[in-house]
């Protein structure tokens, strides 16, 4: 394998809330995960590969805020769980802690649940059901190409997670998904949160107390 067909992962921090937009690039195709703003900047910055997917691992606005915009740019579907619908349809108006982001994101092209495959090139991402930050969050568990990855969202931070405190949050729900995550997801994964740093499955599993 050439170094021109490795896999590559590119990152854009974009809104006010300092959210990671992702871009997986493989076989020249590319899958945008959360774009929560920026939408027409980032397509902007993947010219030259092919945009295939865009799909948001949550509904919250600075997650899907630059949906509409990418989708635009690119003539891509957006793919996204269903029980996050009709948060993500208010992106761009005034939330329950007083912010908006750029727009409202269009109805999902594809809903995602348990199970689902994503395909880009030679690479996958296998649909987890992670509720409780929203009630249709989600992980992208990858496999071929990109086995030993993972983008998680809001569902896990490093030594943390997600808030439960907004509208659709479920403590229980969140706790619940993380014993799932730490029980399924192998050790060496790394893990791509939505705001921040990444971390590891094996980090997480000796320093999470919330994976204990």
């Amino acid at each position: 394998m050439t170094e021109k067909d490795r896999d590559e992962l590119r990152q854009f921090v974009v809104t006010p809330l300092q959210t990671n937009c992702y871009a997986y690039v493989s076989a020249g195709e590319c899958l945008v995960v959360d774009p929560g703003g920026s939408g027409a900047a980032v397509a902007e910055h993947l010219s030259d590969v092919r945009v295939t997917c865009v799909a948001a691992t949550h509904g919250h606005g600075d997650h899907v805020g630059g949906v509409a915009a990418l989708c635009r740019a690119t003539g891509v579907p957006f793919a996204l769980h269903a029980a996050d619908g009709e948060l993500a349809r208010h992106a761009g108006e005034m939330s329950e802690v007083g912010r908006s982001y750029d727009e409202n994101a269009p109805a999902a092209d594809r809903t995602l649940a348990e199970g689902d495959v994503i395909s880009v090139g030679t690479a996958t991402f296998t649909v987890m059901e992670t509720p409780g930050h929203t009630p249709g969050g989600i992980v992208l568990l990858g496999g071929g190409t990109a086995e030993g990855l993972a983008f998680v969202g809001d569902t896990l931070f490093p030594g943390s997670h997600g808030r439960t405190d907004l509208r659709g949050g479920d403590e229980r729900q969140i706790l619940a998904s993380l014993r799932r995550m730490a029980a399924e997801i192998p050790p060496e994964t790394m893990l791509l949160c939505g705001h921040g740093p990444e971390t590891s499955m094996a980090v997480e599993l000796a320093r999470n107390p919330f994976l204990r």
